[in-house]
């Protein structure tokens, strides 16, 4: 395999402390520079509704999804490093839990700051799909945040544990009384939220509507959302909604035929173009994600086997793994982009995909396995593999209930579909952070590789119920009465 050139860009120290207002982390001021008195300023704030920061770096190395490969490899500061064997990161630095949370709070700043506009103005019916997308970009971000910094909610459970705090006006001083709530009332308000937006949000005027919560990027976060709530009906419900009058078979990711032609190089700058029309949601977020391009904490050999191994389809996954000398493998998903302050130095950009049609599918699979509706969700894996196997037969590779309990080697059939599903997310969306949403939400046992100076290999565990699935809030939070999470 061709070596892959690094970028040399030179990474100012500090960086993001200049880029955005980090330090303040729930008491983001509104800009009052500009009094939003018009439709077009409320659609202009809420367009930046949307994380700043992403969470891949820290996701991925927390999960399964991750493997040490030994010392040696990658840069001397590894920001992937505390994550992989879950201890707590200090600081707002690139790529951080801080830096996420930073970034959330301040895209619910602008949410909020847009719909406070919309409720003290008459600008008539014209800015209700705005309305509805500040409200769902509100959701979004609060979901976020419970996923990484609260308890996983517990179906049928009372969530009375500490959820995040959530934020429904904007700042007016620098420190205010924020409480965390529950877990419980964390999901209520978000709920509310996207049930109250779901009812304007529209999918006109937009020039680029991937960068927005459109009615079919907003059904997906539903159909994602409830199923942390065990709302199975309406995660079916709202998966369909998401797909161009229901059809996914020709709107998911093109794995084995358009991508798979692609050359290296002409994939890195495909992958995330909002032209992809299984992406629903894009944000342009502040990373150094797969920047270094030998972690010693990622994809290596053992998590490159997920396309090599025997599969329940009896087929091999297409991928495009780059392996530029071993123990360095890359999925090659994200192109950077620079923002140059001087020569050499800039500000390097990735486009995320928040959310897509892939997963959206899966979602309802689950949904549907779970409902004990087992041939739907049986079609459902079909459609998703039929895109995902390379050469693609059906006659070989076309699954049903008793291939797949028989590869996984399990009698309870709801047990066997699901556990088809996740596996399906886990390859598909590998090196995008999803993986650590199904730990969480479904409690799965993680286990690390940790390789010594000697080369000794001993492996660590992170079960269900330990405090270290819970990512800690920001030291600073502190200042706002907010308490920390439990160590």
């Amino acid at each position: 395999m061709k070596v892959l050139n690094k970028i040399n860009v030179i990474l100012l120290t500090g960086l993001t402390l200049s880029v955005s207002s980090c330090n303040k982390y729930l008491d983001v001021e509104p800009d009052n520079r500009t009094t939003i008195n018009s439709v077009d300023k409320v659609a202009q704030l809420v367009a930046t509704a949307y994380p700043g920061y992403d969470y891949l770096s820290f996701a991925e190395a927390a999960s399964d999804n991750a493997e040490d490969k030994g010392p040696g490899v990658g840069s001397s500061v590894d920001t992937r490093d505390r994550p992989y064997v879950w201890e707590d990161q200090i600081g707002s630095g690139t790529n951080t839990p801080t830096n996420y949370w930073n970034g959330c709070y301040e895209a619910i700043a602008a949410a909020n700051q847009a719909l406070e506009s919309i409720e003290n103005n008459d600008f008539g019916d014209e800015v209700l799909q705005y309305k509805g997308e500040a409200l769902i970009a509100r959701a979004y971000a609060h979901h976020m945040l419970a996923i990484f910094f609260a308890k996983a909610y517990e179906i049928g459970g009372a969530n009375d544990s500490p959820g995040i705090p959530y934020v429904k006006a904007p700042g007016t001083k620098v420190f205010g009384d924020f409480t965390r709530g529950t877990v419980k009332s964390t999901y209520d308000n978000i709920v509310a939220d996207l049930e109250e937006g779901l009812k304007y949000v529209s999918d006109q005027n937009y020039q680029v509507p991937k960068y927005h919560f459109t009615k079919s990027a907003a059904h997906a976060f539903a159909s994602r959302l409830y199923l942390f709530l065990g709302e199975w009906q309406k995660a079916a419900d709202n998966a369909s909604l998401a797909a161009p009058s229901g059809e996914f078979l020709s709107n998911l990711r093109p794995v084995n035929s358009t991508l798979k032609n692609m050359t290296p190089a002409e994939f890195n700058a495909a992958f995330t173009r909002s032209d992809i029309k299984s992406t629903l949601l894009l944000t342009n977020a502040y990373s150094t994600w797969t920047y270094v391009s030998t972690p010693r904490y990622g994809v290596g050999a053992k998590m490159s086997r997920m396309f090599t191994d025997r599969h329940v389809t009896s087929g091999v996954l297409d991928n495009k793994i780059l392996n530029y000398g071993a123990p360095n493998y890359t999925t090659y998903k994200y192109l950077y982009y620079f923002y140059y302050t001087g020569p050499g130095i800039g500000y390097p950009y990735i486009m995320q995909p928040l959310l897509t049609l892939d997963e959206a599918l899966m979602n309802r699979a689950e949904a549907y396995a779970e409902l004990e509706k087992y041939d739907l969700a049986v079609a459902d894996l079909n459609t998703f593999y039929s895109t995902k196997i390379r050469n693609y037969t059906p006659s070989m590779h076309t699954l049903t209930l008793d291939k797949i309990q028989n590869f996984y080697e399990e009698t309870d059939p709801k047990k066997a579909l699901v556990k088809a599903v996740l596996i399906a997310k886990k390859a598909e969306f590998l090196e995008e952070g999803l993986r650590w949403i199904d730990i969480t939400r479904r409690k799965i046992t993680v286990v690390h590789n940790v390789i010594s100076p000697t080369k000794e290999e001993t492996e660590i565990e992170l079960g269900p119920d330990d405090p270290r699935r819970v990512f800690q809030i920001p030291e600073e939070a502190k200042i706002s009465g907010i308490e920390l999470n439990p160590r």
